[in-house]
């Protein structure tokens, strides 16, 4: 049997690893990726702000090649559901299950000034540039904003704001600095009660503004000014702005999404194509586009090739739960446990934040990394 893993992110490193377990080399898997390797999303930020390097958050998918997978770093061009089939820049490839696990694609350019007036740090290119801005920066206000939802990681404005907060008191600049945070939402992270009040008093104790039920639509890179969809204007002197999300163009064009994503039975990953899955950003399955939740995607996918395969009863359904880190700044994190399960209210509970769970969040990414590529990692 053949299976075609199209994305190396979370879904598909959990994917190939849970295949590569069970068959060995009993099946024939082809995982695709654009990219020559992975970096957590949370990566991005010890980079930004300057706690590593680039290099050091870095995995070559050639350390990820396991029994019975074949990697192979090519730009898809076309996607045909009905056929399981891709056309690349390396040729075609066709398979009896196919998943689609692209993610989401930020496009900086669709919030007008948004490239002259400010950065974004969605993207590792984003991220890793701004380790410099905020090194050079001289002081000033520093603005927060989130130009389009839904976006990435949910947390990650937070963090930043909290994480520019204590860069600039490092430096040595909080009294000629501001830091203000600009969001659609009208809570931090609106299924966590908890979580969203434990960062508003962070930011009331750090004096950080907290702007919520504020969609940032445009800047004005001439007056340095955010304009609201309210069509207010925010001074900035650095604006670090979330950008819109989207699927790849190549999903787009494949006619698999609606409004704009793909839709999935929110229990199984499928689509509405036989033997083609969907799981993580690209997709509307309900959950937020975070890692964490297209890994418990991928375990209930490959649950259900491992039944196909192996002739039993799938025994695994999507529940919806997942957890993550939250960085609250002064060497403190925070974990939240949320669940997003269909048909019902998300909810979510956290734990933290304190200093013991930092080596926490530090094995969840070496545990992942141990199993997804098969060596250690020290992340500082």
């Amino acid at each position: 049997m053949k299976i075609l893993l199209l994305g190396a992110g979370f879904g598909g490193l959990e994917l190939s690893s849970a295949l590569s377990e069970e068959f060995g080399d009993e099946l024939d898997i082809t995982l695709i990726d654009r990219s020559a390797g992975f970096v957590f999303g949370f990566s991005k930020l010890d980079v930004m702000f300057g706690r590593t390097t680039a290099e050091a958050v870095f995995h070559p998918y050639v350390d990820a090649v396991k029994p019975g997978v074949r990697f192979v770093q090519t730009t898809i061009r076309s996607i045909d559901p009905t056929t399981r089939s891709v056309t690349t820049d390396d040729g075609d490839f066709a398979a009896d299950i196919m998943v689609i696990a692209l993610g989401a694609e930020v496009d900086p350019g669709a919030t007008p000034g948004l490239i002259e007036g400010g950065h974004e740090f969605y993207s590792n290119a984003g991220a890793f540039a701004l380790r410099d801005v905020l090194a050079d920066f001289p002081g000033g206000h520093v603005m927060i904003g989130v130009t389009s939802t839904p976006f990435k990681c949910p947390p990650a404005p937070s963090e930043t704001a909290l994480l520019v907060h204590d860069l600039l008191a490092t430096r040595g600049l909080l009294d000629t600095s501001t830091v203000s945070l600009v969001m659609p939402l009208g809570a931090p992270i609106p299924p966590s009660p908890d979580a969203s009040a434990a960062l508003l008093e962070a930011f009331a104790e750090r004096g950080i503004a907290w702007h919520p039920g504020t969609l940032i639509t445009a800047l004005d890179p001439t007056r340095r000014v955010a304009i609201t969809a309210d069509g207010e204007e925010l001074a900035y002197d650095l604006f670090l702005g979330v950008p819109k999300h989207q699927v790849p163009e190549v999903v787009a064009e494949s006619g698999l999404c609606v409004d704009g994503w793909i839709p999935v039975d929110p229990h199984t990953l499928e689509t509405e194509h036989a033997g083609v899955y969907a799981i993580g950003d690209v997709t509307s399955v309900g959950t937020p586009k975070a890692g964490v939740f297209t890994e418990g995607q991928a375990v209930v996918v490959a649950d259900r090739i491992i039944a196909a395969v192996r002739g039993r009863q799938e025994t695994m359904t999507y529940d919806g739960a997942a957890a993550c880190y939250l960085e609250f700044g002064e060497d403190e994190v925070a974990r939240v446990d949320i669940v997003f399960a269909a048909g019902e209210p998300p909810h979510g509970s956290m734990a933290g934040p304190d200093a013991a769970l930092v080596a926490d969040k530090f094995e969840f990414g070496a545990r992942r990394i141990r199993r997804w590529f098969g060596r250690e990692w020290r992340q500082f």
